[in-house]
């Protein structure tokens, strides 16, 4: 049988806001501008921050970060479904890990990113790779056929994570942002076919 990660629960929450997603250890609710501290924990770090430029750069304190977040709360209240951003946070405790984001890539805008940043505290138990799931659970389950990552070089993190969510590496391209970057790409049909059980053996 399939983890129960792949069949995230979807919450649809009040209009201009993004759905709550719940998996099997995490939700995934729209941000608030109340979890500026928290989120400092993710985007404040060096180590998280320096593979997001220049879609973004390290957040220097809490007042930067909850003015940043009541940007994220205004951009997504603009969007289309199954587009948004979602804080990350332990449905056992509570306790705020990360956030995820599904966007239309620059320049064109043609392209839907996926997108995840986990405070290092939290990595290395596969929290990225459920969330990303989750999320592309969701814009599947709405209608898109196809989603992407951009990984820059030397991510080797990042890359990893992007093949735990079944991504496939479709090659470089400085199509996006100006950079170098990485290409994973997936597929509706692609998430499903891993999602099927194994054959037993006999």
């Amino acid at each position: 049988m399939a983890p129960d990660h792949l069949y995230p629960t979807v919450i649809m929450d009040p209009p201009g806001t993004a759905p709550t997603i719940r998996s099997a250890r995490l939700t995934l609710r729209p941000w608030s501008p109340d979890d500026a501290e928290a989120a400092l924990g993710v985007y404040g770090v060096e180590a998280v921050a320096r593979w997001l430029s220049p879609a973004m750069d390290r957040v220097p304190d809490v007042s930067t970060m909850r003015a940043l977040l009541e940007d994220w709360v205004l951009e997504v209240a603009d969007l289309e479904l199954p587009q948004g951003r979602w804080a990350v946070e332990l449905a056992e405790t509570g306790e705020l890990v990360g956030g995820i984001a599904l966007l239309p890539l620059p320049p064109e805008g043609e392209d839907l990113e996926i997108a995840w940043q986990l405070a290092p505290g939290a990595w290395g138990s596969g929290l990225a790779a459920e969330a990303g799931h989750a999320v592309a659970r969701h814009a599947f389950g709405s209608g898109v056929e196809e989603l992407f990552a951009v990984v820059r070089d030397r991510n080797t993190r990042g890359a990893a994570t992007a093949e735990r969510v079944g991504m496939e590496w479709v090659g470089e391209t400085d199509k996006y942002y100006d950079l170098r970057l990485q290409v994973y790409r997936l597929r509706k049909g692609d998430l499903d076919v891993r999602a099927e059980p194994e054959p037993a053996a006999r």
